[in-house]
């Protein structure tokens, strides 16, 4: 019995994959968000998450959109239709794409959307998912040692790549990708819940 307990305790479906990705999602944008400056440090609070002290805003504006941008991504996690969420930050002024921030996500072998959704299960430990989400954005915070100087007012926008069957409602609409023209990218660790993977990279804007 304590073995099938176990196996009960540490069943991973889709709906709960969903869950984990789209929060770390939260806690990965707010992390760029402090890091970069596109906020002013005191528009922040910070809260324990995966073992670390993350900033989270506590801009009202700021807040409602993301909680409503990522709980559509949470439905489209569920259904399997998320191919990646991407960060963009540009100059207010000029509009010039600075940073763009990938985290892109694909279903793990073995596990293909239809199978998770009957209710398939993955048996990957928690905290060793944490582990590994905690691994990225240490990464991400770390990214601040080697990342241009944002030395301009700068702005954020989330851009979210679906299947071209996905159905979105109105407030969703179409924006050019974003690229960086002479960019370099760097790539950061991935993590994976065993049914859902997200790797992660930033590209940015080289020195003239």
């Amino acid at each position: 019995m304590a073995g099938t307990a176990q196996e009960v305790t540490n069943a991973i479906t889709l709906k709960g994959s969903a869950q984990l990705v789209s929060e770390f999602f939260y806690f990965g944008i707010n992390s760029i968000l402090y890091q970069r400056g596109i906020y002013p440090p005191d528009s922040f609070t910070f809260k324990q998450q995966y073992g670390l002290t993350l900033y989270t805003t506590t801009d009202a504006a700021v807040k409602e959109y993301l909680d409503n941008i990522l709980a559509q991504i949470k439905e489209w996690l569920e259904a399997g239709e998320v191919q990646r969420l991407v960060l963009v930050v540009a100059n207010v002024d000029t509009k010039e794409v600075l940073e763009r921030w990938d985290f892109m996500v694909q279903q793990e072998a073995g596990f293909t959307a239809e199978e998770a959704k009957d209710g398939k299960a993955g048996t990957k430990d928690l905290k060793l998912i944490q582990k590994e989400m905690r691994d990225v954005i240490r990464q991400i915070t770390a990214c601040v040692t080697f990342l241009p100087l944002l030395d301009c007012v700068c702005s954020f926008d989330l851009q979210v790549y679906t299947h071209k069957d996905t159905k979105a409602s109105e407030k969703w609409i179409e924006s050019p990708p974003c690229f960086i023209a002479n960019s370099q990218e760097v790539r950061l660790k991935s993590f994976s819940t065993s049914i859902q993977r997200v790797d992660t990279c930033v590209s940015y804007k080289m020195d003239d």
